[in-house]
């Protein structure tokens, strides 16, 4: 290899691993959302005793992110990572229209929403713009991680990580499910996120839809879960 090839090699490899920086930055849990507040309905399944254990919570989450809400995030984030931002003009805002339109419950509206504007508010350094109204999550995470040269297939399989970890925080606290049987789920978990993260960078709008039922409508019955912990 010459020397010029070489720092070429280099060149492209530097960038890509800034890239990779970024977007581990984003999908922290230090980065400062707040989802950590948000149960996404899994607190209205874990009282009423449909999620007790690590093999109960793998299905949950795993049906989740193959055939409910974790899917249509993705296929979301998809669409934005293509788009790249509010200068696409109509068809951003018909985007982040139907994101809004497509949550299942009130909560799940407000999750997705407070944590969309969230993340644009602590993306600010990347010079993030705060929109006029507030714009799903995986929609402003899409567009951002487009602008700042983030491949789509690591985007989407951070998100899918993300999300997935999240929902193990919570069962961890709440059944409680101890650490070690947490990361026994998200290890069972990785086949998963590559094969949605794959599915979902190949996905158009038409690829939409939830058959999570169950989930749904425990979010639904965590608007008058009493006590609980978590905004939704």
């Amino acid at each position: 290899m010459d020397e010029g090839n070489e720092r070429g090699e280099r060149g492209a490899g530097a960038e890509g691993l800034a890239a990779l920086a970024r977007l581990l930055t984003w999908t922290s849990p230090a980065f400062p959302i707040g989802a950590f507040a948000y149960s996404h309905g899994l607190e209205s399944a874990i009282a009423e005793g449909r999620v007790r254990d690590g093999e109960a919570l793998f299905r949950w989450i795993e049906t989740l992110l193959l055939h409910g809400s974790g899917w249509n995030d993705l296929v979301f984030l998809a669409q934005a990572h293509r788009l790249r931002g509010p200068e696409a003009g109509s068809p951003w805002a018909d985007l982040a229209a139907l994101a809004r339109a497509s949550a299942g419950s009130a909560e799940r509206r407000r999750e997705t929403l407070d944590l969309g504007r969230a993340f644009a508010e602590a993306a600010a350094p990347w010079g993030q713009e705060p929109e006029g109204e507030a714009v799903a999550y995986p929609v402003v995470l899409g567009a951002l991680a487009a602008r700042e040269g983030v491949p789509l297939w690591p985007a989407l399989l951070a998100f899918a990580h993300a999300f997935a970890a999240n929902l193990v925080s919570v069962t961890v606290r709440l059944v409680p499910l101890g650490q070690r049987e947490g990361v026994r789920v998200m290890r069972r978990l990785e086949p998963v996120f590559e094969a949605v993260a794959q599915s979902a960078a190949v996905s158009t709008l038409d690829d939409l839809g939830s058959a999570a039922i169950l989930s749904d409508i425990a979010a639904l019955r965590h608007e008058t879960l009493q006590p609980r912990l978590f905004l939704t």
